[in-house]
């Protein structure tokens, strides 16, 4: 292969792997974040949501309990940070990929998405710790919580 094809196939590979975030980020809602003042975990979620593609603001909110009360989340479910898109309430750390696939076809009867606390290995809580796994559970009006993905 010489010199001016080999550009090509780089140039056009590039080209792309970019239309899909592009096209993805088109028919994203905006993610509005609501995080315990100066939360710094809470950037680091922000971040990864704005790399899949999410238009994302965030809010300091000092009162985040009356926040997370007020959409039925249950204080046992309780992380850093709430954010609303479509309606859905989706608290913690939670993988973009599997708000992406809730929002294409959100459960009936839902309420959103929870990752309680701050699991290590967990969007914007650090790397993945090897044999640390937590898991995404889907809540649901007038029902118990469910498991709606494992990492």
């Amino acid at each position: 292969m010489n010199r001016r094809a080999a550009l090509f196939m780089l140039l056009a590979t590039t080209a792309i792997s970019m239309v899909p975030r592009h096209a993805l980020a088109a028919t994203l809602p905006k993610l509005v974040v609501f995080r315990n003042p100066g939360c710094g975990c809470c950037e680091g979620w922000v971040r990864h949501m704005k790399n899949a593609g999410f238009e994302v603001s965030m809010e300091d909110d000092p009162n985040l309990n009356a926040r997370r009360a007020s959409l039925k989340i249950p204080d046992e479910l309780a992380s850093c940070h709430i954010a609303m898109a479509d309606g859905y309430a989706f608290e913690g750390h939670i993988p973009a990929s599997d708000i992406v696939k809730f929002l294409n076809i959100p459960p009936q009867g839902a309420i959103g998405l929870v990752v309680p606390g701050m699991p290590m290995g967990s969007p914007g809580m650090g790397a993945p710790v090897s044999g640390r796994r937590y898991e995404v559970l889907l809540l649901a009006a007038n029902a118990a919580p469910v498991i709606y993905a494992s990492h």
